[in-house]
């Protein structure tokens, strides 16, 4: 019986945790497009905190995207996925997805302001320190985030997963005042070798505080369940690069939000 009631309470404290994390769809605008992101936070926490804004994949806000958003909510953060796309434009097969993030890897300046849209909403929601900001991306989104840092975002630390890397100005880099992490899976075909140490060197070039982690044995997409388990496919989940990768950007906001 006491065994029994332990379980309970247990279970009814996880409950209460769970319960404490809030959710909410936003409408907001880049020009005269309509955006929709999603919103979540730890409503038991009290007082302002860092804001971390996520950027998603090439199939726009989905599962995996708002499970991260929710698991930052939980870490302590108030945490806004950016709708970079447009509201209802969540492209399911890989053909539309792929048409759908070229717009955007074709004109960085319209990725740029959209992702610039996303981090000003984030700035105008309850409970952010405006002073304290970091972005986040998978895939897709960690190419978007790069650029945002490239654009000169007042941000403190941009986190890139299995994103590509390669940009059109090399030279913006100049204007990054946020420290970079990367988190890569080294056997991904998409992002491959000649790209990282074109990265790399950009880094080095522009003198950013940046840190880049190789996880073997990993492809792209290697933080989405979804992604299956195959990595002949070249893009496929694992279990350790993800979960290894999450540790990295805690440690890496434990640091850059001193």
């Amino acid at each position: 019986m006491r065994q029994l009631f332990l379980v309970l309470t247990l279970l009814c404290l996880a409950v209460t945790a769970d319960a404490a994390v809030k959710t909410r769809l936003v409408e907001y605008k880049q020009g005269d497009t309509l955006l929709e992101g999603y919103l979540a936070w730890d409503d038991a926490k009290n007082g302002d905190r860092p804001g971390v804004l996520v950027v998603h994949e090439w199939t726009g806000i989905n599962a995996h995207i708002r499970q991260r958003t929710e698991a930052l909510a939980k870490l302590g953060y108030v945490a806004f996925a950016a709708d970079i796309y447009g509201k209802g434009i969540r492209p399911a097969a890989q053909s539309d997805a792929a048409k759908t993030a070229g717009i955007y890897k074709s004109d960085r300046s319209l990725m740029r302001a959209r992702a610039r849209a996303g981090l000003n909403e984030l700035k105008k929601q309850r409970f952010v320190d405006t002073q304290r900001l970091a972005a986040i991306g998978f895939c897709f989104g960690g190419t978007t985030v790069l650029e945002l840092a490239r654009d000169g975002a007042d941000l403190r630390g941009v986190v890139s997963f299995h994103g590509g890397l390669s940009t059109p100005t090399p030279q913006d880099a100049k204007n990054i005042t946020a420290r970079v992490l990367a988190l890569h899976g080294a056997d991904d075909p998409f992002v491959k070798a000649d790209e990282v140490a074109a990265f790399q060197d950009e880094m080095r070039k522009a003198n950013v505080d940046w840190q880049f982690v190789s996880y073997g044995n990993a492809v792209h997409s290697f933080t989405n369940i979804a992604a299956g388990s195959d990595n002949s496919k070249g893009a496929a989940y694992n279990e350790k690069a993800d979960r290894r990768s999450w540790e990295a950007m805690r440690s890496f906001f434990t640091e850059v939000f001193k």
